[in-house]
């Protein structure tokens, strides 16, 4: 194939609506019916200038941001073109993640109800081969796949693409990102030399343009222009919190604010498991969503929070791909994203369908300098808002009981109950309002109802030198432990050896990693069985069959007592006093330090 240089864009702005509708394009009377049950009238902008150059037969580049509708613009016109009769596979998508892969092989199936013979395979890591092997031989029309279990298949034989007549890369962007580019390169290669391309990516680097002009014979390059504001009907807030502290943040901002749905967003697949158990723990309904989940659980996840059996999840970009769930009403960006355009993905989630939405940023001081880049991405100005108060939770967690009652007694079958009250009155000759006062104490359990007011801190010299410890301590112990300690709760503060600060006191409870514990389980137990402020908890070291942990000398016998029947990963805690001959030696990265008479002995 001749190399060519890409052509100067087209560029429609995206609030541009067509001159024409659905029936005034050359689609296929099949293709033209489900259009039409669909409910579909007219184009959007990407979908009325691709459509005629693919049906054309023409190569494209189409740029455009999510949402656009942009998978129905190449979907269309491959289907009008489809060749019934043809044995192998005459398209083959390729999409950066699984979601993406099934949206789109859901998008095809849904194009195609007219066309009773179509069949389209979706083929993408995490899912059985065994699956993708007999979809394969039974014969497709349309592949949809990741770009490395596509390379497996074309090495395996199972994947032939000797009649492919179309190549679409979706979000080719997003896949030079992840990682991509060789197995994207090494796809085209084994491509037939004739045949149409059509790439779409929000943005276009060298390494994008550079395929274009490698792989595209003559293209149209469409850029539909996004005008309005792309953070417009969201409200943008930023809150300035130490690592440390994020988790704890996490938790009050979900109880001060009003929310439906809610994304958190982290930078890594383990973040958003200690994230999501930590919020667990505290009784929010929240799950993880990561690349290592089975798909089959990521799309229960999905699913439940569509539904509103969970609340909250906590992704990575990756993983919240393709994700649309209308009821999002925050966005809670917890790690800083890798870069602007990361953030508007991530904060397009919320305010869908004319409705408002707010979106939280997380930043630490040394972050500072972001702010500013992001402004300028947005073009809003976004809110610096304190953290809330103690005050302000304890009113919300006031009217929230509140509102639980209103909305029982309006909604609840409560004979049986109120039968039951008056016999307790009659009995006991106590009036109402303090057999509801008993009722409710009952319900909450040994749980505070309301957030003490956080003790004031010490001055920072001890975490600036147990900083400096544990910077000089990590470059010895290697990159696994550094790794370990700094994502163990949220940046957790932890001081290896000496004794605990003044108004602690150091405890062992009877879990370790060998139980698979993480420092969230542990944090997240204690302070909801034993009513203890996140703040009050201090460092934990959590060693092979048990682990240390330093609480506030203050605790209760009440407390105490609960903390020691409390279970954590399938075992009881057992709180004790650590006694001064069991408190732990430093942990390396070879296991624990050696007695001092052995080392000078050898």
């Amino acid at each position: 194939m001749t190399n060519m240089t890409v052509e100067k864009p087209i560029e429609i702005s995206e609030d541009t609506v067509a001159e024409f509708t659905f029936l005034d394009l050359e689609l296929s009377r099949d293709v033209q019916q489900a259009i039409m049950m669909s409910g579909y009238t007219t184009p959007t902008p990407i979908q009325a200038e691709i459509i005629p150059f693919m049906l054309a037969g023409r190569d494209v580049i189409g740029q455009a941001q999510t949402g656009t509708g942009k998978t129905a613009a190449f979907a269309l016109p491959i289907l009008s073109r489809l060749d019934a009769n043809s044995d192998g596979p005459q398209v083959l998508v390729l999409a950066p993640t699984r979601e993406l892969a099934t949206q789109v092989a859901k998008s095809f199936d849904t194009y195609a109800v007219c066309m009773p013979d179509f069949r389209v395979a979706a083929i993408f890591g995490g899912q059985d081969y065994d699956i993708q092997f007999k979809a394969l031989r039974r014969g497709v029309h349309v592949v949809v796949g990741t770009p490395g279990r596509v390379i497996d298949h074309i090495k395996r034989g199972t994947l032939k693409l000797d009649s492919l007549k179309c190549l679409v890369l979706d979000e080719a962007d997003e896949m030079l990102n992840m990682g991509f580019q060789e197995d994207v390169e090494f796809i085209l290669d084994k491509c037939p030399e004739e045949k149409q391309v059509a790439l779409f990516s929000a943005t276009m680097p060298d390494p994008i343009r550079r395929i274009a002009e490698k792989h595209l014979q003559d293209p149209a390059h469409i850029t539909i222009r996004r005008d309005s504001n792309s953070a417009e009907g969201i409200q943008q807030r930023c809150v300035f919190v130490p690592e440390r502290e994020k988790m704890e943040l996490l938790a009050r901002m979900l109880e001060a604010e009003t929310t439906d749905g809610v994304i958190v967003f982290t930078k890594t697949k383990d973040s958003t498991i200690i994230v999501a158990e930590h919020l667990s723990t505290l009784g929010f309904a929240a799950a993880a969503l990561n690349g290592d989940l089975p798909q089959k659980q990521r799309q229960r996840t999905v699913d439940q929070l569509k539904s509103g059996q969970l609340n909250i999840i906590v992704a990575t970009d990756v993983a919240a791909r393709g994700l649309d769930v209308q009821r999002i009403s925050h966005v809670f960006n917890y790690d800083l994203p890798h870069d602007s355009e990361s953030y508007i993905h991530r904060i397009g989630r919320t305010g869908r369908a004319g409705r408002t939405g707010v979106a939280i940023i997380f930043l630490t001081p040394p972050q500072r300098g972001k702010l500013r880049l992001i402004e300028r991405a947005t073009r809003q100005t976004i809110e610096l808002v304190n953290r809330p108060s103690v005050k302000e939770i304890n009113a919300s967690r006031m009217e929230r009981f509140k509102e639980q009652v209103k909305s029982a007694i309006e909604s609840q079958d409560l004979n049986f109950f109120q039968k039951m009250v008056n016999e307790i009155a009659t009995e006991s000759g106590k009036p109402l309002d303090m057999i509801a006062a008993a009722i409710a104490q009952i319900g909450q359990g040994n749980r505070p109802f309301f957030l003490k007011d956080e003790p004031k801190r010490e001055p920072e010299r001890w975490d600036r030198d147990d900083r400096r410890e544990r910077r000089d301590s990590s470059e010895r112990r290697g990159p696994g432990r550094q790794r370990f300690e700094e994502e163990r709760a949220g940046g957790r503060e932890r001081r290896v050896g000496g004794p605990p600060r003044p108004g602690m006191l150091r405890y062992r409870i009877e879990v370790g990693h060998a139980d698979g514990v993480r420092p969230g389980n542990i944090v997240g137990a204690i302070a909801n069985e034993g009513g203890i402020s996140g703040s009050e908890i201090g460092p934990i070291e959590i060693r092979d069959s048990y682990s240390t942990i330093d609480l506030p000398d203050t605790m209760n016998a009440s407390a105490i007592q609960t903390l020691r029947r409390t279970w954590v990963s399938g075992k009881q805690l057992r709180l004790r006093p650590l006694g001064s001959e069991e408190r732990p030696t430093t942990v390396r990265a070879g296991g624990p330090r050696k007695p001092k008479q052995a080392v000078k002995n050898r």
